[in-house]
């Protein structure tokens, strides 16, 4: 197997976020069922002529395309960090494969898969310092590996054995947050301490396109604006919040949402990781040097289903995800190491072995883990127990003694 088979084959400044830059448009093809997963429609094969550019450094093809705003933000990148941006992106999908694979064995019981965002998440990873702070969602697997946090730290709670398996605090990477959109306020909230005590570092705040409609992230939106708090708001829109379209939740992109707000916003080419990383760089600078918070919307496609109990099949069509796999952030940054002669087969075959020993120390891991213990869901729900929890867990208790009885018989 190949680590890209599953997809396809401190200076200062003052400047603010501008999405009108060079890049290619937005284009995609969808297909989209009811409610009964019966009837499909088909969304246009390319968007208006209306849509914004994108900021974009590399094409799908490798090419590297000049942009004057955002050029000097990566323009000492050497090739052992191209090399480096690479490794990060082909280890963390294999890390994400596996821990696939080990939900569909029973090993795991839900897995929220990052496959096709590798780009945004370590182009934006890579863009923090360690002292700035993130504030993640549940599929952010790819900062983590850049903040430092070891992979097998993520599966617990996945596994049901934690609640969470890491100090968010020695890696400044807040534990995974499931519930929807809730972290933006955290970090908003960590940014406007930041500000009173005067230090020199920044926040990041990550969220989905399905999260920006939630109450929460409006609120951080204000108070940010208004206690001009150092915080990026980085906005993945993987084109669904689960089964539900970007268009179906807003009437302008996303990132324009921050101009009612006060502050700007800016869409990036989120299978670009040159341009997620300079994009990301800039809205950290104007953040360290008071200017406020930053929108970044980056604009991806989750390949896979929102997590391991969904069915995308139901929802959107091939059409879409082929339209996608040719945009695929790995296969396009190989383009462009191997065409300027940055990196040969033999980091490549290197760096599959090393996949390939990531992938066997995540199962070896798992499989050391502890099973969950299932009446841990009925603890720590009252202070002072409660009568009707009991009954419930009574029940549970007959419940799994049945499966032990039938296996006496």
């Amino acid at each position: 197997m190949t680590v890209e088979s599953s997809a396809a084959r401190k200076p200062r400044r003052t400047a603010a976020g501008k999405a009108g830059t060079t890049g290619t448009k937005a284009g995609t093809t969808a297909g989209r069922t009811g409610a009964t997963g019966t009837q499909r429609t088909t969304r246009s094969t390319a968007r208006k002529s209306t849509e914004p550019e994108l900021v974009q450094l590399l094409t799908p093809e490798g090419k590297r395309v000049k942009n004057a705003e955002y050029d000097a933000y990566v323009a000492g990148i050497t090739p052992e960090e191209l090399r480096g941006l690479y490794r990060d992106m082909v280890l963390t999908r294999r890390f994400d494969a596996e821990a696939t694979s080990l939900q569909r064995q029973g090993e795991l019981g839900l897995w929220a898969s990052l496959l096709g965002q590798e780009a945004a998440q370590i182009g934006s990873g890579r863009a923090t310092r360690e002292d700035d702070y993130v504030f993640p969602t549940y599929r952010e697997h790819g900062v983590a590996w850049c903040r430092g946090v070891d992979p097998t730290n993520l599966l617990g709670m996945f596994r049901g054995v934690n609640n969470g398996g890491w100090d968010p605090n020695s890696n400044n990477f807040q534990l995974y947050t499931i519930v929807i959109g809730s972290q933006t306020l955290h970090a908003t909230g960590y940014a406007m301490g930041v500000a009173k005590d005067g230090a020199d570092s920044a926040v990041v705040a990550y969220f989905g396109d399905g999260a920006s409609s939630q109450g929460d992230v409006a609120e951080s939106f204000t108070f940010a604006a208004v206690y001009n708090a150092p915080v990026v708001f980085f906005c993945q829109n993987n084109q669904w919040a689960i089964s539900e379209p970007t268009e179906r939740q807003t009437r302008v992109p996303l990132y324009q949402r921050a101009q009612g707000y006060g502050f700007p916003g800016v869409r990036v080419d989120g299978n670009d990781v040159l341009a997620c990383l300079a994009v990301t760089k800039r809205a950290l600078e104007r953040a360290r040097n008071g200017e406020g918070p930053t929108l970044v919307e980056a604009f991806t496609y989750r390949m896979g289903a929102h997590t391991t109990s969904d069915d995308p099949t139901r929802y959107r069509g091939d059409e879409e995800r082929l339209a996608w796999e040719a945009k695929d952030p790995i296969l396009r940054l190989r383009r462009y190491l191997e065409a300027s002669h940055h990196a040969d087969e033999g980091f490549f075959a290197e760096l599959e072995a090393e996949s390939e020993a990531l992938g066997k120390r995540v199962r070896e891991a798992v499989r050391a883990m502890p099973d969950p213990d299932h009446f841990a869901i009925f603890e720590n729900v009252y202070a002072d127990g409660h009568a009707l929890v009991d009954e419930e867990r009574a029940q549970f208790a007959a419940y799994q003694a049945s499966f032990a009885d039938e296996g006496g018989h």
